[in-house]
């Protein structure tokens, strides 16, 4: 149901390199660049996620309660998205572990303050 989640930001070349970054863990890339935003997936594949400087020209700000997600393939992706976000100018919001039966997830915010998780759903757990 969900085509795409476009984050805010302040600065879309910092705001780039660390989605760059991201993507690259993912095996995934830019789908599509113009002037103040990025979109970076698959065409036709899962859904994606952009970067943009708000079209009001107003600041970009998070959203209180606002996530975004990042389903990863294995442990291993959680740990290298979470290390990759917080070596791109991330922070942490909390480290990889599980958090309930078949739930294992990191927490981290972008360089805007954006919240995502990197997570992986195991064992036959309802997604």
């Amino acid at each position: 149901m969900i085509g795409y989640v476009t984050l805010g930001t302040n600065d879309l070349e910092r705001g780039a390199g660390f989605y760059d970054a991201l993507a690259k863990v993912l095996g995934i890339g830019r789908m599509m660049e113009w002037p103040g935003a990025i979109a970076w997936g698959t065409p036709g594949g899962a859904p994606g996620i952009g970067l943009t400087k708000p079209f009001d020209g107003n600041a970009a700000s998070v959203g209180n309660g606002v996530m975004v997600a990042l389903e990863a393939k294995d442990r291993e992706q959680v740990h290298r998205l979470h290390e990759t976000a917080l070596a791109n100018g991330g922070a942490c919001e909390g480290p990889p572990g599980p958090r309930g039966e078949g739930f294992y997830a990191a927490y981290f915010r972008d360089p805007d303050g954006n919240k995502l998780n990197a997570f992986l759903m195991e064992g036959g757990a309802a997604a």
